[in-house]
């Protein structure tokens, strides 16, 4: 189909819930994709942090192609072969607890949402019920999840909110604290607030809010969606942290782009969830498990992750370096492969004029670049980016 086709489609048939870029993507391959006119561009977004893999990767690619010949999906309703493989792979390399399967980051927030609340209201009584999220967050886009996410913009015309979240700054630990009360059952957070604009996590915050739920019998949950599987430097940033969530959720490149989200739990709070409590048709199916699993075996065998560490220090210190050219750039901050690059002026004009010239990036709270390269990626590759985005940036972007 000819891209003015597919974009007149769009316009006759698609919901207009994203503002595209103008290009159609068809192809991919390593860290590169292509367009219906034939164009290459270096992904530095890969797919919102989904294919930490690169595109295409030829082992990702084998086992799928084998299990589409043998069966897709068969329901939670018998036994899941490639599940039952993937849970035991993600509690190895975790906490000690239990996982339930779903497709998307918003139902994993969603089922632990659900979890944190009926383990607090079994155990300690039907007012234990509140949760504390952090301004800036961002959830999932279901009315629970989009409740916990403490930014308005994603929660305006849908009023009335679910009840009982509360928010609070995120990394001041005083205020936190000051919004504990006995009907507190959960706090919830992300280590590094991606769509928040790439706010990071202080380790003392971190680990005084562990300490707290603790003392106050309130559970930790760590929404892990894009920093999970390997993408800040750890299979799960909670590692560099020094702490183990009660509940955390994972997504995004969790399936390197086949759909699937999966929620973990220690093993007391997860068995508050008993059959009829909470489901999902398609999850964990045989094609989404056999996707995280190869996803997971390969981050861990090929050395990814300690990838990630390497070319995640690079490229930090890169762009530190252009920061201290420029007056205009305000900070950069991140951890492994996930940075932003915060600038005085609206952002987009920059990612659109690095597009042109084939690298995708991406623009968060307006004014902050996002960088999240697949865990493939060089030094040298990282170099020729730096290059054109200093280009850009010395004519001023706008």
């Amino acid at each position: 189909m000819e891209f003015k086709k597919i974009k007149d489609n769009y316009n006759k048939y698609i919901m207009n819930t994203y503002l595209q870029n103008d290009i159609c993507l068809i192809n991919g391959k390593g860290i590169y994709v292509f367009d219906t006119e034939g164009k290459k561009y270096m992904d530095f977004i890969s797919g919102i942090s989904v294919i930490n893999l690169g595109y295409s990767h030829p082992e990702w690619v084998k086992v799928l192609q084998k299990q589409i010949n043998r069966i897709v999906h068969s329901s939670n309703l018998y036994y899941i072969e490639p599940q039952a493989r993937l849970a035991e792979l993600l509690i190895k390399n975790s906490i000690n607890g239990k996982c339930f399967f779903c497709n998307s980051g918003a139902e994993a927030n969603e089922a632990a949402i659900k979890l944190a609340r009926k383990f607090s209201k079994d155990h300690y009584g039907e007012n234990k019920f509140e949760i504390i999220t952090m301004e800036k967050s961002f959830h999932g886009r279901t009315l629970a999840t989009i409740t916990a996410t403490g930014q308005k913009k994603y929660q305006e015309g849908f009023s009335p909110l679910m009840p009982g979240f509360i928010y609070t700054p995120f990394n001041d630990f005083k205020a936190l604290k000051n919004k504990v009360t006995k009907k507190t059952c959960a706090i919830m957070l992300e280590l590094v607030q991606a769509e928040g604009g790439i706010n990071v996590a202080e380790k003392k915050f971190i680990e005084d809010t562990a300490a707290l739920c603790k003392d106050k019998n309130i559970l930790l949950l760590i929404d892990e969606i894009q920093t999970g599987i390997g993408r800040c430097g750890e299979m799960f940033a909670y590692k560099l942290y020094n702490v183990d969530p009660d509940i955390f959720t994972l997504a995004k490149a969790l399936g390197s782009g086949i759909p699937i989200g999966a929620m973990i739990a220690k093993k007391e709070i997860a068995e508050t969830f008993k059959p009829g409590t909470h489901a999902s048709t398609f999850g964990g199916n045989h094609l989404a498990c056999i996707a995280a699993l190869s996803t997971i075996n390969t981050d861990l065998n090929k050395k990814l992750i300690a990838n990630a560490r390497e070319t995640g220090k690079y490229l930090l210190e890169c762009l530190m370096k252009i920061k201290n050219k420029y007056s205009f750039v305000k900070d950069v901050r991140g951890k492994g492969l996930l940075i932003g690059m915060e600038l005085s002026y609206p952002a987009h004009p920059i990612v659109k004029k690095c597009q042109e010239k084939g690298i995708l990036l991406n623009c968060i709270q307006n004014t902050v670049l996002r960088f999240a390269p697949p865990l493939i990626i060089t030094k040298k590759e990282i170099d020729y980016m730096i290059k054109i985005l200093d280009k850009e940036l010395s004519q001023g972007g706008r």
